[in-house]
Order: C-alpha cells, then sequence, then structure tokens
C-alpha cells in the first residue's frame, strides 16, 4: 500500500479541497502518515496569494527531499495552476504538478510524473465533489470557485479561472447530508461567494432563501465584497432564524485613492454606509476585514486615512497583510514601490488597532447571553472550545464527554472569551 503526506496552504476553500483530495487518496487505496519520512508521495496544496507563500512552498518541497530523498512530491494548488507566471519559483524539486482542475481528480494521474494543467479560463463548469463523513464540528460547504473581478493586485483569477457556481440542488443535498450526520453549523466557502448564481441565472438572495428551508441550524458565510452587501441581502439576513451575524468584509483599502488604483470599484463612503447598516441592524455583529498596506503609491497621508476610517467603522478585528507584488498583475509594474520596512511598520500599527478591537468587541459582549456551538474537548486541558453565534470563542470545563455537536444557551460573563 503506497503512503502519503499532504499539506494545504492559504485559504478555507484551498484546505478544504485538501481534504477531498486526502478522501480521494483513502479511497483509492493509499495511506495517509503523519511523518514525511514515512510517505511514498509528498502532495503540497499551495497558495500563492503573497510570495511568501511561494517561499514556503518552495521550502517545503526542498525540506520534503531532504528528509526523503526517494519520495515523490507533488505540487499542485494556486502555484501549479500559475506556474508560467513565476520566473523565481524552484521546480527542481517538484516531480509531479497538477492544475485547480487537475487536483481534483488527483488518482488520474498520482502515478505520472510531468505538468499537468490545463487552460483555467476554459473551464466552464463548477466540479461537484464535497467531503465526505467530515470530523469537524462546523463544515465548510464549497458553493463557488473562480472570481470575475480583475483587482489590479491579484493573480487569484489567473489561478482559479472566472466565477463558477455550483448548482442549489448541489448545495442543499451537501447540508442535507451533513446535517443528517449531526452537523449543526456550515460555512459557504468559495473564492467570491457574492458572485455565486451569476452564471447559473440565479441570484445569492435565491440562496439565502433556500438555506432558511434546509436542515441546517446556523450557517455563515465565507468572504464578501462591500457592494455585495445591498439592503435586500442585509433585511433578508437581519430576519434570518439561522444566519450567524459574522460577516468578513475584503475592504483592501479605506484610502478612496488606494481603492481606485486596486480597482477596486467602490468608494470610502460606501464601504462605511454598510458598515454602519450592519451594525444598526444585528445585535453585536462580528465585522472581520481585510486590508492590504504598503500598496504602490500609498503615501503616509493615505495609510493614516485608511488607519481613521477602521477605527471610525469599529469592526471587530482585522486581518492586515503587506502588498506582495505578483508578477504578470497590472500593480507589479506600478510606479512608487513601497518599501519593505514601510509596511512592515503599517502592518503592525493596523495589527495593534485590530487588538484593541477585538478587546472591546469581547468587552462589549461580556453582559450578554449567547447560543454557543460546543466543538472539540482538549485531551490536555479538559477544557471544551464552542464559539457563539458572532463568532466569539469560549473555553469551558465539563465532566460530561458527550457535549461535541450540541448547542446550548449561555451568559458569556460566566467564561473567559477570545
Amino acid at each position: 500500500m503506497k503512503t502519503f503526506y499532504l499539506k494545504s496552504l492559504g485559504c478555507k476553500q484551498n484546505q478544504l479541497e485538501g481534504q477531498i483530495i486526502q478522501n480521494e487518496l483513502i479511497n483509492f487505496g493509499y495511506k495517509p502518515v503523519e511523518n514525511i519520512e514515512d510517505a511514498d508521495i509528498y502532495i503540497l496544496n499551495s497558495c500563492t496569494v503573497t510570495s511568501s507563500g511561494d517561499s514556503t512552498a518552495n521550502y517545503l518541497l526542498n525540506q520534503a527531499k531532504r528528509k526523503n530523498p526517494e519520495i515523490k512530491t507533488v505540487l499542485t494548488g494556486c502555484i501549479a495552476q500559475t506556474y508560467k507566471q513565476h520566473s523565481l519559483f524552484n521546480f527542481s524539486s517538484v516531480d509531479l504538478v497538477l492544475g485547480n482542475s487537475e487536483k481534483m481528480n488527483i488518482v488520474k494521474y498520482i502515478d505520472k510524473s510531468d505538468f499537468f494543467v490545463e487552460d483555467i479560463f476554459a473551464v466552464k463548469n463548477f466540479e461537484n465533489k464535497f467531503l465526505q463523513n467530515p470530523s469537524t464540528t462546523r463544515v465548510s460547504i464549497k458553493i463557488q470557485d473562480g472570481c470575475n473581478n480583475r483587482c489590479s493586485y491579484c493573480i487569484i483569477p489567473y489561478a482559479r479561472g472566472n466565477s463558477r457556481s455550483n448548482s442549489l440542488e448541489n448545495i442543499l443535498k451537501q447540508i442535507d447530508i451533513v446535517s443528517a450526520s449531526g452537523i449543526k453549523e456550515i460555512v459557504l466557502t468559495g473564492i467570491h461567494i457574492g458572485q455565486w448564481g451569476q452564471d447559473i441565472n440565479k441570484t445569492f438572495l435565491n440562496l439565502l432563501e433556500a438555506l432558511e428551508n434546509s436542515q441546517i441550524h446556523r450557517y455563515r458565510l465565507g468572504s464578501l465584497y462591500i457592494n455585495e452587501l445591498g439592503d435586500d441581502i442585509i433585511s433578508y439576513l437581519k430576519n434570518s432564524k439561522k444566519f450567524c451575524p459574522h460577516f468578513h468584509l475584503s475592504l483592501q483599502s479605506l484610502s478612496d485613492k488606494t481603492l481606485k488604483a486596486m480597482n477596486r470599484n467602490y468608494t470610502v463612503k460606501e464601504a462605511l454606509e454598510v458598515i454602519e447598516k450592519l451594525h444598526k441592524s444585528f445585535d453585536m455583529p462580528y465585522l472581520g476585514s481585510d486590508i492590504i498596506v504598503g500598496f504602490p503609491d500609498e503615501s503616509d497621508e493615505d495609510f493614516l486615512e485608511t488607519y481613521e476610517n477602521l477605527k471610525l467603522a469599529k469592526l471587530s478585528s482585522i486581518h492586515c497583510f503587506p502588498y506582495s507584488r505578483r508578477e504578470n498583475t497590472p500593480a507589479y509594474n506600478m510606479k512608487n514601490q513601497i518599501q519593505d520596512k514601510i509596511k512592515k511598520e503599517r502592518v503592525e500599527k493596523i495589527m495593534n488597532l485590530s487588538k484593541q478591537l477585538h478587546c472591546d468587541f469581547l468587552n462589549n459582549n461580556k453582559n450578554r447571553n449567547e447560543e454557543i456551538l460546543i466543538q472539540k474537548k482538549s485531551p490536555k486541558t479538559g477544557l471544551y472550545s464552542a464559539v457563539t453565534r458572532n463568532y466569539i470563542k469560549v473555553h469551558f470545563k465539563s465532566d460530561d464527554n458527550n457535549l461535541r455537536h450540541t448547542l446550548k444557551n449561555v451568559y458569556l460573563g460566566d467564561f473567559e472569551l477570545e
């Protein structure tokens, strides 16, 4: 029996796809192992959003060969899909390269050694493969792949292709399967979930309406663009009995000059108006966001504008990244590239703000009653982990070993929150 070691980098969708790949190989008769030294095959499901992702992939592939010189290395994911655009990537330690379409049929290629990477823009249909028998308490459901936007910094459309939607029937079937297994919560996952339905004559609201009538107890949404949260969507979610008031907003900047250079197609005023509506429409919603700092020609004044607007928005947390140059994107050749030292300083300032905002959010929630979904129990500490609808993590001790997958109403003042 052949053995394999698989590692996935990057976004939730890539993590989910890695789990699907692993299941495909197990069903094919391969055995997963916990140590590279024991594996016949090393599979790296890569991410190329930033240059650090490329560096990490190169390191891991080289490390696998050092630890086990006889191992077969397989590179898949977004670096593999865009391999022609990575002039600095070292493919010498890679035996097999599979694009994002090919990796979902990995058993077809696993015995080969070559490059198998289809033109991702030629892929027109969504490939419906989902995770059978998930081991987690909260399950990701992949509803969509690809992106029709062309942000000036982003290589992802070239790695994922144009937006392709899973059918409503497939999504509901998957939800029925996981609900029947005792799963109480799902997360709708995709590269750009707000574009779901555009290619199959449906709207995102159609999907939300269907979820309300499904068997699942609660659901969360993946990242959304600010201009995809119209009044109709906000109003529907506000009245939903199943939606968890947890938004991850793909903001990237709150400076009009920078947003225009990024080709983001909305203004700071529009973004702040939507955020204000979310605050007013939901009781203590969790509002997270992504922010890129150090974009070409981002002056100190531009950065300060973003910083002050983030404070004004009163978000719950911020994921901040330094701008990373990606070959063959418009921003790669833009003038006035920002020094790494300045990027690092700006990231640190935003992350300090995020810590303060998250602390404020937790303090404002302490005297509230909330429904928690109880997750796994730590064998080391004996503590259960749980999560509220508005994405606050709770830990508590119990002698009952059968609480996993259960919902419970609690007073948050009795717990340590994070």
